[in-house]
């Protein structure tokens, strides 16, 4: 926990690490700054592309926090994706990619080289949400459109989940917490009528199957192949867990650009990017003395929002960095799959989760998201611009939570958001 609420709050080092250990932090938060370029580009560190979505983790990742949903389709995505497939599954159980653009659309290629894979836009459409009192939100829906394709159209049985960036903060406290406590919580929760359960993915590293706790849909069972899966798939930049450039077989320029090193990410600039992830402090929460906040919590309980947003984990052994190990925490996330019903849901299967299944994100510093980002994009897709917008769209297992929210007087909910904002 870090004692700060400027706009370095997301950026600063956990405490109790040592000089060789602040030394490391600091060389990693230059691989997460870093701009990486094309093959002999004159700028930037070689390796990105031949398609991309962008050339450095930071352009993503603002301030280590959240990425942002454009406001109008006449936006480019500058720091979301489109995660791409078609029906069916791989023989480890993950989406079928698809078979001419891959898992995720890229839009950018290599100028006169490598064009990119095209462009996707986001169009809103709005309604009205009333509340108990009278009062009422307006809520918002994406719908993602594509121009410019390169290889053809994706065709009928395309399947689309737009994702904004997540925030980085905190990841190597979530990568250290026990898959016991994780499955011992979806125990708790089956006795309370609830149905969190963990999602089993394929570690491309071990070759074999293990809990999934990073992803919108906890799709990644670890820092390391989550951190390897976004230099693959945003920058298209090769490390030691993910060898192969994204080169579907139509994109025949795409194959037969030269490539520098293999991997392109050197695995010592590599790990010292992991230990920067993994050693990012947590805000402390503020205002925890305020009557109003102090309210807001027993509310947040009491309409069963803290059933899967879980205050309290105590993480397990962890060797990589050890300070991380035996700490209790306060996450406000299971890391458990949940059914957000149909409002919420993409489409699109992904391992064990299905189409209206989310891992349950963490609420901690969530407060400054706006200082930090500016901005307060929620959600998977954006589509929530504040909090309550985000409560709105809760449905599925949290739609009781959801009416209990939407049925509180105006003071009961400011008292449950000014609560949330305090994490």
């Amino acid at each position: 926990t870090v004692s700060d609420e400027s706009a370095l709050a997301y950026s600063l080092p956990g405490p109790g690490l040592d000089a060789a250990q602040l030394a490391l932090f600091a060389n990693g938060r230059r691989e997460f700054q870093q701009r990486w370029g094309v093959l002999l580009s004159i700028s930037g560190k070689w390796g990105r592309g031949p398609t991309s979505n962008g050339e450095a983790c930071i352009d993503c990742h603002a301030g280590n926090g959240r990425g942002h949903a454009p406001d109008s389709a006449r936006e480019t995505l500058s720091s979301m994706v489109v995660r791409l497939s078609i029906p069916g599954e791989n023989e480890h159980g993950a989406p079928l990619p698809h078979p001419h653009y891959g898992d995720q659309l890229q839009n950018q290629g290599e100028l006169g080289r490598v064009l990119p894979e095209g462009d996707a836009l986001v169009a809103w459409s709005e309604r009205e949400e009333r509340l108990a009192d009278g009062s009422s939100v307006t809520v918002r829906t994406p719908k993602v459109g594509f121009t410019h394709l390169a290889f053809g159209p994706l065709g009928a049985d395309i399947m689309t989940s737009v994702r904004i960036a997540p925030a980085v903060f905190g990841a190597g406290l979530l990568n250290a917490i026990s898959e016991h406590a994780v499955l011992d919580i979806a125990r708790r929760q089956r006795e309370l009528g609830f149905n969190g359960r963990p999602n089993y993915v394929w570690d491309a590293e071990k070759q074999t199957t293990a809990l999934g706790r990073f992803g919108w849909k906890a799709n990644q069972p670890s820092l390391r192949q989550q951190v390897a899966s976004a230099f693959l798939n945003d920058m298209g930049v090769t490390t030691s867990v993910f060898k192969r450039e994204n080169c579907p077989a139509i994109q025949a320029a795409c194959r037969k650009r030269p490539t520098g090193m293999v991997p392109e990410q050197p695995e010592r600039a590599f790990n010292e990017l992991l230990f920067y992830t993994s050693a990012l402090g947590v805000p402390a929460r503020r205002q925890v003395e305020d009557p109003v906040t102090a309210q807001g919590e027993q509310l947040f309980a009491q309409a069963q929002c803290a059933v899967c947003h879980v205050p309290e984990i105590k993480t397990g052994e962890y060797p990589d960095l050890r300070q991380l190990g035996n700490q209790v925490i306060r996450p406000y996330t299971d890391l458990l799959l949940h059914d957000m019903g149909e409002g919420l849901a993409d489409g699109r299967p992904d391992f064990l989760a299905g189409p209206r299944d989310w891992r349950t994100p963490p609420l901690w510093g969530i407060g400054l998201s706006e200082k930090i980002n500016g901005n307060t994009s929620l959600l998977h897709d954006g589509r929530a611009r504040n909090l309550t917008e985000a409560i709105l769209w809760h449905g599925g297992e949290a739609a009781a939570s959801r009416d209990a929210f939407v049925g509180m007087p105006k003071p009961e909910r400011e008292a449950l958001l000014a609560f949330v904002n305090s994490l």
